[in-house]
């Protein structure tokens, strides 16, 4: 158990440096959300955690509609918390109209651009976090089959949910929470 709370923390960790030396807009392209959706569809497993937090399991499952202008991603925070989250994504002409619940306060929502870069997502949206106007990133970063094999996993998703508040100093988005999303084997 602590090698994966570690190996979760050095990744969170990566996703902090990364941001700092290559931010995801550089060099970006904007995509078209039906090429994005298809590609979380699934049942997914790992560890998340808040920055400063303590990393625990989750489940993530991932729907897209028929048309491929709706996609779900349900996670699922263990047996702790009582309800689990709804991250609702919908194509909205070039942007993306997210509503979240967590099913304990009001619906939030949220609209972002989705760009791709070298097989990773970021959906970037400005919007205001802990009472501050901010930039919110959703970056899904592709786990590659090397990196995936080095971390004994099939290939997957980093999911990181970064803020850059707009009254700071600091030039570069922070990690406010990290999701490992690696495929689930189907049961047979």
């Amino acid at each position: 158990m602590p090698l994966k709370i570690d190996r979760l923390n050095l990744m969170l960790g990566l996703a902090i440096v990364l941001s700092v030396f290559s931010p995801f807009s550089v060099m970006a392209a904007k995509v078209s959300f039906k090429e994005f959706c298809p590609q979380l569809v699934g049942q997914w497993a790992g560890d998340a955690a808040k920055a400063g937090e303590i990393p625990k399991k989750v489940a993530v499952t991932g729907f897209c509609s028929h048309d491929q202008r709706q996609l779900i991603l349900s996670v699922s925070i263990g047996t702790r918390a009582p309800f689990s989250e709804t991250w609702w994504f919908r194509e909205q002409g070039d942007q993306v109209l997210l509503t979240y619940y967590d099913g304990v306060a009001e619906d939030k929502q949220q609209v972002f651009s989705l760009y791709r870069q070298n097989g990773d997502y970021s959906l970037l949206g400005e919007g205001v976090v802990n009472a501050r106007s901010a930039l919110i990133q959703l970056l899904f970063d592709a786990q590659t089959q090397t990196q995936a094999q080095a971390q004994n996993q099939a290939g997957g998703w980093q999911w990181t949910q970064n803020i850059q508040y707009l009254d700071d100093d600091i030039d570069r988005y922070q990690l406010f929470r990290g999701i490992e999303m690696t495929p689930v084997a189907p049961s047979h």
